[in-house]
C-alpha cells in the first residue's frame, strides 16, 4: 500500500558477537581509537574467538564497524587486587578464561571517534550486562584508563584525580562513561598498562555488580524481564520550521534516554502542528500538505533512534499512499535502524469528514529487543477484537498514540486501554496530546493524561496504573514494566482471561 520505500531510511546498526573476517577491520579500528598504543594481533584476536566467542562483541554501522570490546570469565578471588593488564589478559591471549568462573572481566572497549554521539559504547556495555545476567554472573570488573590524568599529574594523585571525577568536577572520558553507566571504584592500580602514557600506566578497577545474581542452587529461577518506557505527553504549540519541530522532538527523545528507557512514545497525529506554518485553512488540503513531510518525519525519527540508542513509537503522521488514500499512520523506529508500520484501522467521524482519511486493514504485531509489540491507534483501542487479535500473535506490551479533544474522549481511550490490559494479561500504553494552536483553523483544543497500565493481580500495582501523568501538563512519565510477571501472571493469576476463552463458543476471526 505504501509509496515510500522505508528501506532507504534504514540505518542499519547491529550489535553482533564478533567474527573472525572481522579482525583486520577491529585492528585498524584499535589503532584510530588509542593511537599510539600496541594493538590487538591477529593471533591475539583470533584466540578471543576460539576460546570465548560469545564475549567478544562489535557494533556494525551500515556495514562498517564502528565499536568493539571483549572480555573473559574469571574467578576474581584467584588474582592480585594489583594486577596488571597482562596478567588479567594472559598476555593478551585470554587462555586463563574460566568458564565456571564468577565475574566478567571487560578488558577493551573501543569506539570510533567520529561516532562517539551515538551511545554505541552504551550499548556494548548493556551487552555485557545481558551476557552476565543470562550466565548468572556475579557481576563486571574492568581495568579502566584515566586518559586526562596526564594534564593534571603535577598538582594531583591518581587517587585525588579519581575522586574529582566522581564527584563530577572533572571529566574523564573512561571513568566518567564507566561511572554513568553503574560502575563502583574498588580501587586504584599502578602499573597496570605499560603503553598506556595518558594514564600514566594507572587504571581505575570498576565493578557493576548483577543484581539478578543468584548463588548457584538446586531450584530454578527466572529472572525477570524489565522494560522501561517513557511517555510523552506532548504539547502543541506554535512553531516557525520543521526544524523546531525537530528541535522539540529531540529533547523528548534525549530525555528518554537519559532515563535509560527502551521505548519512547509519542502522540497521534502529533504532526499537525506542522500546520502552524503553513498557512492553509481547508482541512483536505492541511492533510496534503501534512503528508508532505512524510519522509522528512521517518528520517528524523530514524536518525534519533539510532543516535540516542532507544525504540521509538513515533506517534502517527498522515500519509499519502499509492493510491491517493491518506491514511493515519503510527511507525516503529528500532534502536538498531529498521523500521515498521501499522495502520489505523477504524476511523472516526472527524478523521473521515474533515480530513478524508481511511482505514487500514490489517492488525501487525512486531518483534523488538524487548519483547512483541503492537499499535493500536487512537479509537482502534475501543474494539476489544483487535487487541486480542495482537495478543494471538504474542504480543506482551499495546502501545496507543492518541488524540482527544475532551475529558470524556480522552477517558474512552484509558477506560478502553485499562480494559484491554485485564482482559488480554498484558501492559498497555497510551501517549496523549494537549493544547491547543488558536492559528490553525479545525484543530481543537486538545485534552490527555498520558499512562502506563497493568493486568489487575497482586503481582501488580493494585490500580493497574504503572504510571500516569498529571492531565494537561506537557511531561514525560516514565514507568518500568516486567513481561516475566506477563508470563508468570497468565499461568498462575488469580483468574487466567487468556487461558480461560470458550473457544467452544465464540472466537475472534481475521477475514483478511
Amino acid at each position: 500500500m505504501s509509496g515510500i520505500d522505508l528501506r532507504k531510511f534504514e540505518k542499519k546498526i547491529i550489535l553482533r558477537n564478533i567474527r573472525k573476517e572481522d579482525i583486520d577491520e577491529i585492528i585498524q579500528l584499535q589503532t584510530v581509537c588509542f593511537p599510539g598504543m600496541e594493538t590487538w594481533t591477529r593471533e591475539q584476536l583470533e584466540s578471543h574467538i576460539d576460546i570465548f566467542p560469545e564475549g567478544q562483541f562489535c557494533v556494525e554501522y551500515d556495514g562498517k564497524i564502528i565499536g568493539s570490546c571483549s572480555s573473559l570469565i574469571i574467578d576474581f578471588e584467584e588474582y592480585d587486587d594489583k594486577h596488571s593488564y597482562n596478567e588479567i589478559t594472559d598476555d593478551g591471549y585470554i587462555r586463563n578464561h574460566d568458564p565456571e568462573g564468577q565475574n566478567l572481566y571487560g578488558i577493551e572497549v573501543m569506539v570510533h571517534p567520529e561516532y562517539r554521539r551515538m551511545k554505541i559504547g552504551q550499548r556494548l556495555y548493556e551487552a555485557r550486562r545481558k551476557l552476565v545476567q543470562e550466565k548468572n554472573l556475579e557481576s563486571i570488573i574492568i581495568g579502566g584508563r584515566i586518559s586526562n590524568y596526564h594534564k593534571y599529574a603535577d598538582v594531583m594523585s591518581p587517587r585525588k584525580y579519581v575522586e574529582q571525577v566522581l564527584q563530577q568536577k572533572l571529566y574523564d572520558p573512561p571513568l566518567t562513561f564507566q561511572m554513568m553507566n553503574g560502575f563502583v571504584l574498588k580501587r586504584i592500580n599502578a602499573n597496570y598498562l605499560p603503553d598506556d602514557a595518558q594514564s600514566l600506566n594507572y587504571a581505575t578497577l570498576m565493578e557493576w555488580n548483577n543484581p539478578d545474581y543468584l548463588p548457584k542452587s538446586r531450584r530454578y529461577y527466572k529472572r525477570s524481564f524489565p522494560v522501561r518506557i517513557s511517555v510523552i505527553q506532548y504539547m502543541l504549540k506554535k512553531i516557525e520550521s520543521f526544524d523546531d519541530f525537530v528541535k522539540q522532538c529531540e529533547y523528548f527523545v534525549d530525555a528518554s534516554s537519559n532515563s535509560r528507557s527502551d521505548f519512547a512514545v509519542f502522540p497521534e497525529t502529533f504532526t499537525t502542528q506542522l500546520l502552524s506554518f503553513l498557512d492553509e485553512t481547508i482541512p483536505s488540503k492541511q492533510v496534503h500538505k501534512l503528508t508532505e513531510f512524510t519522509e522528512q518525519y521517518i528520517e528524523m525519527f530514524t536518525d534519533l533512534a539510532v543516535k540516542y540508542n532507544i525504540n521509538i513509537i513515533g506517534g502517527s503522521h498522515f500519509v499519502k499512499e499509492q493510491d491517493d488514500g491518506i491514511y493515519n499512520v503510527a511507525y516503529l523506529f528500532r534502536r538498531d535502524g529498521t523500521i515498521e508500520r501499522q495502520t489505523k484501522i477504524h476511523i472516526s467521524n472527524e478523521e473521515r469528514r474533515w480530513w478524508g482519511v481511511q482505514a487500514g486493514k490489517k492488525v501487525q504485531v512486531f518483534d523488538t529487543d524487548c519483547g512483541k509489540i503492537a499499535i493500536l491507534i487512537g479509537y482502534d483501542i475501543i474494539f476489544p477484537e483487535l487487541a486480542r487479535m495482537a495478543i494471538d500473535q504474542g504480543a506482551q506490551i499495546i502501545f496507543t498514540p492518541f488524540s482527544s479533544e475532551d475529558q470524556q474522549g480522552y477517558l474512552r481511550i484509558r477506560y478502553c486501554a485499562q480494559a484491554r490490559a485485564v482482559e488480554n494479561q498484558a501492559y498497555t500504553v497510551i501517549a496523549g496530546t494537549i493544547g491547543n494552536m488558536t492559528h490553525v483553523e479545525h484543530l481543537d483544543v486538545q485534552y490527555a493524561q498520558s499512562g502506563i497500565y497493568s493486568p489487575s493481580d497482586y503481582t501488580f500495582p493494585g490500580d493497574g496504573v504503572v504510571g500516569e501523568c498529571n492531565p494537561n501538563i506537557e511531561t514525560i512519565v516514565v514507568g518500568e514494566v516486567d513481561l516475566e510477571l506477563i508470563r508468570r501472571n497468565r499461568n498462575t493469576g488469580s483468574v487466567t482471561p487468556l487461558k480461560d476463552r470458550r473457544n467452544d463458543v465464540y472466537r475472534v476471526i481475521t477475514v483478511n
